[in-house]
């Protein structure tokens, strides 16, 4: 009763209020159970509105910065997405819920390993997890939807190459304190920007960094 009160509390004091109002959304946060992918320790934050360290100085997003990334990519049934950076795989479990395939990586096996276990105890069937660097792993193919669950101190083109036509990607750019959430849709001259909303997540490992000025 406790974990169902808390996740009720999640849906409307934390999506709701931060303008998740998709029905499909806030049924599929609702429904995957995000405390089973946590550890012991970190269960009882599971519907905080907070970061929960993972490990690997990485986080599990809070339930407001996931339940935007789900409603701004505009998942459909037919689409085949990207997430970059498994970390626990609940992110990856929603985005399964909610489209016909994920293909999931992250450069810490750690994660990977324990996220293609969760998942396959879970009866998730259309996810493939990948241990791979995503700023030098060579994707062969484009995906109608990314997410990318780390910031990106310097916004990459190549992720944009990734986007099928018409696809829609969800990545944070900028430096700390303050990054900005950006989405990016692929038109048919290109891709348009729209900054979201404000936010701090960890960088993404390996990202290039802003050029530092000497004085």
């Amino acid at each position: 009763m406790h974990l169902e009160a808390a996740r009720e509390q999640m849906i409307s004091q934390q999506l709701r209020t931060w303008h998740v109002l998709d029905e499909n959304v806030l049924r599929t946060m609702a429904d995957v159970p995000r405390e089973k992918f946590l550890s012991l320790a970190y269960q009882g934050l599971a519907f905080a509105d907070a970061s929960v360290p993972i490990g690997h100085d990485q986080v599990m997003l809070p339930p407001k910065i996931q339940g935007r990334l789900l409603q701004a990519l505009a998942l459909t049934r037919d689409d085949a997405v990207l997430d970059v950076g498994t970390g626990t795989g609940f992110l990856a479990a929603c985005l399964a819920r909610m489209a016909a395939q994920v293909h999931s990586i992250d450069i810490v096996p750690d994660f990977t390993k324990t996220a293609k276990t969760r998942l396959t105890d879970m009866g998730v069937r259309n996810v493939t997890v990948e241990t791979a660097d995503a700023m030098a792993h060579q994707i062969s193919r484009q995906y109608d939807a990314i997410a990318i669950t780390a910031a990106l101190p310097v916004y990459q083109d190549r992720f944009e190459e990734l986007l099928a036509p018409g696809g829609r990607m969800f990545v944070v750019v900028g430096t700390s304190p303050i990054r900005e959430a950006t989405l990016v849709v692929r038109g048919q001259s290109g891709c348009d920007r729209q900054v979201l909303f404000e936010t701090d997540l960890p960088p993404m490992i390996n990202a290039p960094q802003p050029e530092s000025f000497l004085f």
